[in-house]
């Protein structure tokens, strides 16, 4: 691609408005839909040092004459980075609202805050469709991000509406909150530094050769470092009550997809472990749909957690010493994948227009619990089926659905198979979580 001359530029800098078009110019054809204000309009933080694009911070300059540019190169830069973003538009993240969530305070480390920002503004007008007919015309983004071409609302019972964001797009805002709160954090501690070591008669003007005064803050922002088992065997109970967990989970990137910075703790909730911290989006990708306490959907998401990204996931899952050391997955899991992977040959099919479709929505329940193997029943179920059914297609022991998880997991994954089994206790703490004793008659036979 031919370098556009752009109006406005003087030695790699260019006007706010030339950046407008530029930024919408590079990013056309990206899949990710972008906004034309991303320099000028709100939340755009130009005045303050910087512009978030994506995931990427762009510094701003004021020059001599009083005049806000940036550099052309990290516009172009940021623009590459967000291009080279796949999309997929059926792989949703629902973002809001959600039921007893606590307010959340005003924080200056994170302007940014997406996820209130978007709440506050479709409960405020009313939905996407009210707020794009109020505010035609209008440019709105986050991080020059057009999110309104992407909110997808759904309505439950007629009365609730819930709001879902594609999970590419859930990653990238994630990510943009997260440089911004580490830039703003950079440029306060340097502002204090400076502060304390020059005389206040005299205060210190960073400028470059030419003589433009620049107020964004020296080096690079800091990046998430990658997560190497630190936490690995310790129990989540305990862990969760240390002071500074918190602050020590926002600096790991994200250990499932290396990418997005962690947001949360996950844990086995069967043995009580820590897994590894994750960001939001592998943490909803990761948890059971469930309907009712022993009963969940079998959503398309499992095609990504059994098929896509098969290795990363069992041995994210293989993070907790007792799913590890026993060769399972926590019933939930075990169950999905009962219906996804065992019971798939069993479902049946209805004609389409293309071919042939699978029958309605895969569902499996279980009876007992994985504490008590010999009386644990995994029951597999379609329901909403077009033509009225709602079929059981098999009923699986427990006992036999591990067996078949051990066997497929040798031939998947066959890496994470081999440091897995009841030999293999290396990072195994002493005191484990107590089992409930299986009173079957027939003893702990997995356990």
């Amino acid at each position: 691609m031919s370098e556009r001359v752009m109006p406005g530029r003087t030695d790699g800098l260019i006007t706010l408005g030339a950046a407008d078009a530029l930024w919408v110019d590079l990013t056309a054809d990206s899949a990710v839909p972008t906004a034309s204000g991303a320099f000028t309009s709100s939340p755009a933080h130009a005045r303050l040092g910087y512009v978030l694009l994506g995931g990427h911070v762009v510094a701003t300059v004021r020059a001599s004459g009083g005049q806000w540019s940036v550099p052309e190169g990290e516009v172009r830069r940021a623009a590459a980075e967000l291009n080279a973003v796949g999309m997929d538009r059926q792989d949703l993240v629902r973002i809001g609202p959600f039921r007893g969530e606590p307010r959340q305070e005003c924080d200056e480390e994170t302007p940014l805050r997406w996820r209130r920002r978007i709440t506050g503004e479709l409960q405020e007008l009313g939905g996407p469709e009210r707020a794009a007919r109020r505010d035609l015309g209008r440019p709105y983004h986050l991080a020059g991000i057009d999110w309104r071409q992407m909110l997808v609302e759904q309505t439950r019972d007629g009365t609730q509406r819930t709001w879902w964001l594609p999970r590419a797009v859930v990653r990238l805002l994630d990510a943009a909150e997260h440089t911004e709160a580490q830039w703003v954090q950079a440029a306060r501690t340097r502002r204090a530094s400076a502060a304390a070591t020059e005389p206040p008669s005299h205060p210190r003007r960073a400028r470059d050769a030419d003589g433009r005064q620049t107020t964004s803050p020296e080096g690079p922002t800091a990046s998430p470092r990658p997560y190497n088992a630190e936490l690995e065997g310790q129990l989540y109970s305990v862990l969760s009550r240390k002071p500074g967990t918190s602050g020590r989970v926002a600096g790991w990137a994200c250990a499932v997809c290396r990418g997005a910075p962690a947001a949360v703790l996950d844990h086995c909730h069967e043995h009580g472990y820590v897994r590894a911290p994750v960001c939001q989006s592998c943490n909803t990708l990761e948890r059971p749909d469930h309907l009712y306490i022993n009963d969940i959907r079998v959503a398309n998401r499992y095609t990504r957690l059994f098929h896509t990204d098969t290795d990363d996931w069992l041995r994210h899952w293989h993070r907790c010493p007792g799913c590890r050391a026993r060769t399972t997955l926590p019933l939930p899991h075990l169950a999905a994948w009962t219906a996804h992977i065992a019971c798939r040959s069993l479902r049946p099919t209805h004609r389409a227009p293309r071919g042939r479709k699978p029958c309605g929505v895969l569902r499996v329940s279980w009876t007992g619990s994985q504490n008590a193997p010999r009386s644990c029943l995994l029951t597999v179920a379609v329901d909403c089926c077009p033509s009225g059914e709602h079929r059981v297609l098999a009923r699986v022991p427990y006992r036999e659905a591990a067996e078949r998880f051990r066997i497929w997991l040798a031939e998947t994954a066959p890496a994470v198979a081999a440091a897995a089994g009841p030999d293999r206790l290396d990072g195994l703490p002493a005191q484990s979580r107590p089992v409930i004793a299986d009173t079957s008659g027939e003893g702990l036979a997995l356990f």
